[in-house]
């Protein structure tokens, strides 16, 4: 019965992700979406394509679970002269039952972070996408502002060196105490943003704990695998998974030129919610969704 029942999952997985593939596949390096390796994390999943992102979201967590895209030299620079519209709004898209809304983040201290930033983003269709709930989950304010914020530059500087590269960012629910926004949203311990470069056939990711501070690390594409557990680039060998790329240290905000003679990029600045009150019920699904997510 238990064979039955992991055949029957394995079958969803796979029919998922060969949507995910069929209708996002300019995000995915090779036409071709990660694969959920942990059965727990898979559970009510949906996937959404996006004009220059594509997401695997989860109505367990009601966060994303990876943000996709493939980023190049020419939309790099071209979103940087495209100013910032906030326009943060709810997945109309997912089950009313799974999406976080606005007023899960009210009060709540925590950043509605991107995953995928909407400084990549050269079009005011995709920009506005980026404000989805879908791609959105909650981060420290710090973290997000800071770090984060360097990381995600330099990831455009590498894409502007390198000409392509791409890019998958997600949570982490492993690794500390699990925390929800008003009962529904799971709080990720840690975030992380996985780098491939087509050229040289190498990829690492960045990882960072989603708290206070300037403190990161990188590995390769197999450490986060193991740790995360989704298959980032299925066809892929696992000694190339585990030849890592070399990342670039986090490029802090210098508000002129970088060194490489380009305008570099806006400081960020707050997106914390705080307007109206918020709810401290906990649900019982959020503290089933808890435990299923300690993999």
């Amino acid at each position: 019965m238990k064979k039955t029942l992991l055949a029957v999952l394995i079958a969803v997985i796979g029919s998922a992700a060969h949507a995910a593939d069929n209708e996002c596949g300019a995000s995915y390096f090779g036409g071709q979406s990660p694969v959920i390796t942990n059965a727990k994390l898979a559970q009510r999943t949906t996937p959404l394509c996006f004009s220059e992102f594509a997401v695997m979201f989860s109505g367990l967590s009601r966060t994303p679970l990876w943000s996709a895209e493939h980023l190049t030299a020419d939309r790099v620079e071209r979103a940087w002269r495209l100013p910032r519209e906030d326009s943060f709004h709810a997945e109309p898209r997912l089950p009313s039952e799974d999406r976080s809304e606005l007023r899960d983040f009210v009060r709540s201290g925590e950043d509605r972070g991107h995953l995928s930033p909407n400084e990549d983003f050269d079009t005011p269709e995709a920009q506005f996408e980026s404000f989805s709930l879908a791609n959105v989950i909650p981060q420290n304010a710090d973290s997000n502002r800071k770090l984060w914020a360097d990381i995600e530059r330099s990831v455009r500087k590498l894409a502007r060196k390198r000409g392509e590269l791409y890019v998958i960012t997600g949570p982490l629910f492993t690794g500390g105490t699990l925390q929800q926004l008003n009962g529904r949203v799971l709080v990720p311990v840690r975030l992380f943003k996985l780098v491939y470069d087509p050229r040289s056939g190498k990829g690492a990711a960045y990882v960072a704990a989603n708290e206070p501070g300037y403190d990161y690390s990188t590995m390769s594409i197999a450490g986060l695998e193991r740790i995360s557990g989704i298959s980032f680039f299925p066809g892929m060998s696992e000694n190339q998974k585990n030849d890592p790329l070399t990342l670039p240290a986090p490029m802090k905000y210098h508000g002129a030129v970088d060194d490489s003679g380009v305008q570099d990029y806006r400081p960020r600045h707050g997106n914390t919610y705080r307007e109206h009150d918020d709810s401290a019920s906990m649900g019982s699904l959020a503290h089933a969704a808890a435990r299923l997510l300690r993999y």
